[in-house]
Parts: structure tokens; sequence; C-alpha cells
């Protein structure tokens, strides 16, 4: 306890690193009570079905944990951020297809400006899209709740949830230049937490009631979360060591090189962004639904009831592993890794420089993505498992998924950030020897936006 709290006091001491906190603070801050704000011309007393979607789980239920209950408020950040990310995987996969966005993307810190307003712009036209879907869902859910004429409430609310989203994205830039931590990241990750005491409570009342198993089964539940949270963390840390010797140089008095160093590979190396890759393309049906609500097939695409059926997860299970492989792909080229190696006199014991330490560094790669891959599927099928073991559907959510992969990504990369301070000031760390935060966490959301 003692060093906890020195630990606080020396995290207090340094300026920088103090208002960058309160900073961010200040920003979630406004987050939380904006997403509290109801839209114009709705009843915030009559929105009890619209709310009701969300109490029973499945994808509705996720999608309102992303934006911290927003979306079943009829809140002006109904949208949150979503659009935003939604965006920036399309900008991504543009510049992996598109010879004119990989000309963009090596032109440097231009061509990053380039790529970053076209991603705003597009989240514009997103969010018009996506609000004229959750007006159609308004009406047909909560139309008691509009209290205005039709026109003028998808008017006002079409510009309001498009402000919103802007302002949102505005929020999560503005943290990431001057506050703690991925803003947008920081942004999806205090949605999910808002929701967590919810779940956790919902839970427990269920498992205290007549025929919910008693205190013990709560614990035992709780126990296999935290084992869950250790596990998912063990993936997002894991990583495979290649050693490398640089060749002895001296020049003039001094000696460089001759040292062994290492390159981490990560088990993980793609992070949290296969499961958004893939949870992007499964939210496709519910929006499609929101559009055509009089049909009873658009209103169960609408209300994500597919969730826990066994076609939608065997599909969102293959899409998370194809994505990992794809995103490892795009993020790692072992052929640049091995002419950086050769050009700086490095090479792997044992292996010719060049080609051969390029195909070396792939076979590890392919090797260690596969069950990294599996891994993440599992994960993020796990709160299906969950609900099929009687765990509350508020609270399943946290057995795994997008929720849980962004929570403990997002935290890693945070903790590190701070680690990353105390340690450049000479105090002693979060924590100590072997224990220590090392790298940053790959794949923050957002992270490679």
């Amino acid at each position: 306890m003692n060093k906890i709290i020195e630990t606080l006091k020396n995290i207090w001491k340094i300026e920088d690193l103090r208002s960058k906190i309160i900073y961010s603070l200040g920003l979630i801050l406004i987050y939380r009570i904006g997403s509290f704000v109801v839209l114009p011309g709705i009843d915030p007393n009559a929105l009890g079905d619209l709310q009701a979607t969300s109490a029973g789980g499945g994808l509705m239920s996720l999608l309102n944990m992303f934006v911290g209950g927003s979306f079943t408020r009829a809140s002006i950040f109904a949208l949150g951020i979503m659009p935003y990310i939604s965006a920036s995987i399309a900008v991504q996969l543009l510049t992996l297809a598109v010879p004119y966005f990989q000309k963009m993307q090596k032109e440097g810190e231009s061509g990053r400006r380039k790529i970053t307003q076209m991603t705003r712009y597009l989240t514009i036209l997103v969010t018009l899209v996506q609000s004229i879907g959750y007006i159609t869902f308004l009406y047909t859910i909560a139309s008691g709740a509009i209290v205005i004429p039709q026109f003028l409430f998808a008017l006002s609310t079409v510009i309001v949830l498009t402000s919103g989203t802007v302002f949102c994205m505005w929020l999560g830039e503005k943290i990431t230049d001057r506050g703690l931590g991925n803003g947008i990241s920081i942004l999806i990750m205090i949605g999910i937490i808002a929701n967590l005491p919810f779940g956790f409570f919902a839970e427990l009342q269920q498992k205290i009631g007549d025929g919910g198993g008693g205190m013990i089964l709560f614990l035992v539940e709780i126990a296999i979360w935290i084992a869950i949270i250790f596990a998912t963390v063990l993936l997002v840390k894991g990583v495979r060591r290649i050693p490398v010797q640089y060749a002895r140089r001296i020049v003039g008095n001094k000696q460089y090189g001759g040292a062994r160093q290492f390159i981490p590979l990560r088990v993980n190396a793609s992070g949290v962004m296969p499961i958004i890759f893939a949870q992007a393309l499964m939210f496709i049906p519910s929006l499609i639904g929101q559009f055509s609500p009089e049909s009873a097939l658009g209103r169960s695409l609408a209300s994500g009831d597919y969730y826990y059926s066994f076609w939608y997860n065997a599909i969102f299970f293959i899409l998370v592993v194809l994505f990992t492989y794809f995103y490892t792909a795009l993020i790692i080229n072992p052929t640049q890794m091995a002419e950086d190696m050769k050009r700086n006199n490095g090479f792997v014991p044992g292996v010719k420089p060049g080609r051969q330490t390029a195909d070396f560094i792939d076979n590890i790669l392919s090797k260690i993505t596969l069950p990294g891959a599996i891994c993440l599927g599992l994960i993020a099928i796990f709160p299906v498992f969950a609900n099929m073991a009687g765990v509350n559907p508020r609270f399943a959510d946290f057995f795994g998924g997008t929720s849980l992969l962004i929570l403990v990504a997002v935290v890693l990369d945070t903790l590190q950030q701070i680690e990353s301070h105390l340690l450049m000031r000479h105090y002693d760390g979060l924590m100590k020897g072997d224990t220590r935060i090392k790298g940053s966490a790959s794949g923050a959301v957002g992270a490679s936006v």
C-alpha cells in the first residue's frame, strides 16, 4: 500500500505528467456529460422501450456499450466515435488496395495529414448515413418519445448527431495531442467501463436471486473472468524474440556494434484491429435492418437477435482469424526488416543476410500468428459461451470480445506511458523487476489510424 501511495505522489510531482492527466480527465468528463444530453425533440421519460432493446444483450447491447450507453439514451453522442472507426478502417483498406493512397502514405508527414483529412470527411459521410438509420430506428422503437414534427426532428437529429460525432473525434484527437494515451481508444474504453458496474450488479442480483446459484457460483464466475483477463494480457504482451548480432565497427577511438539485440515479434501483432474489422462487417446487417423496420426480417436484423446464433459466431471467428493474418501482413514486412538489418551490419546468427533472413522471419511470424489468431478468435466469441453458461447478457459481454481486448490494450498502453514518464525522471516505475511493463500495447483502437 505504501508503494502505491509513493507512486501516486511521484506521478503528481511530475508537472508534465500531472497536466496531461488533468487535461485528459477534463475532456473525458465533457464526453461523459454529453452522453446524457438527450436529442432535441425527445422526451427522456418515454425511452423505456429503447432502453429495453439492450437489456437482453445481443448486438444492440454491444453497440450501446461502445458509446457508453448513449445509444439507448438517445443522446447527442448516440453514434459516438464509431463512425470515425468505420471511416478509419475503410481508409486503411484503401491504402492497401489503391495505388493513389499507397503513394500518399509514403509521402511522410504531408501524406499522413492528407489521409487524416480524408478520414475526417469520410467520417462525416458515414455519420450522415448512420444518423438516418438511427432516426428510422427511433421511430420504430420509441416513436412515443418524439414530441416534435417528423421533418423537423429528422433534420435536427441529423445535424446534431453529425456534430456530436465530429466533436467526439475532436476530443479524441486533443487527448492524443495534449493528454495521456490514444484519445480515440480512451473514449471507447471509457464507454465500456461506464457499463461495467451495471453488468456486474445485474449478474450479482441474478445469482443471489431465487434459483440463481448463490454467491459461491458468482465468485467462481468472477475467478473465471479474472483468469480470462490474465490470458488476454498474455496474448497482448506475448512476444517471440529473434536474436540479432551486429558486427563490431571501430570509428576513431570509439567502438560501435558487437552487441546482441533482439527483434520482438508479437504473438498478436495486429492487436485488437482484427476484431474491430470483423465486428464492423458484422454490424452491417443490423444497420441495413434499421432502414426497413416494417418487415419482420428488418426488425430481426435491427435488434441483432442473431448475435448468439451458431452461424454468426462461426463467421465472426473465421473473419477474426483471416483479418489477423491480413493486418499482420499489413504492418510487418519481413523483407524490409531484413534489408534494414543488412544495411546496419546486423544478422541473425546462423542465417545468411538478405533473402534467407526475410524467409526466416516470415516463417517464424507465420508460426506464431496462427496460435495468436486462434486465441484472438476464441476471445472474440467467449461472451457467447458465457451467456450459454447462464451469465447475465450485460455481464457476459465483458468475458471476452472487443470490449475486453480494448480494455486490456488501452490500459496497458496508458500504463506504459505513465511508466515511461516515471523512469525518465529517475523514479521507480509502476512495477519493479521482471514485472515491469515493457513496450506499448499494440493495436489500441485508433493507434494506427
